[in-house]
């Protein structure tokens, strides 16, 4: 099944959380933070949303930071998924 993102929504699909830390203390799943790096896996075609044009600036295939309460989760297939608008989307990671 294919999620098929409308206006100015994004799905994305978290990025595993770091299991030790740098100087090797391996963390429970109690311990660790929400990860809030994600990687885009559909935009949607933006245009008019809310009365404003708006321009997708993101790209499938892009690892981006996300606001720490932003989207809704969804699980398709299985697989956890995160739809957010794309004014959730804070930044692109290079």
């Amino acid at each position: 099944m294919t999620i098929k993102p409308l206006g100015d929504r994004v799905v994305i699909k978290n990025v595993e959380a770091e299991e030790t830390t740098k100087s090797g203390i391996i963390l429970t799943a109690a311990a660790k933070e929400k990860p809030q790096m994600a990687e885009v896996l559909a935009v949607g075609p933006g245009g008019n949303v809310d009365g404003k044009e708006v321009t997708m600036q993101v790209k499938v295939g892009q690892k981006v930071i996300y606001s720490k309460y932003a989207g809704t989760e969804v699980k398709i297939d299985g697989q956890e998924v995160i739809i957010v608008r794309q004014n959730d989307i804070l930044a692109v990671v290079e």
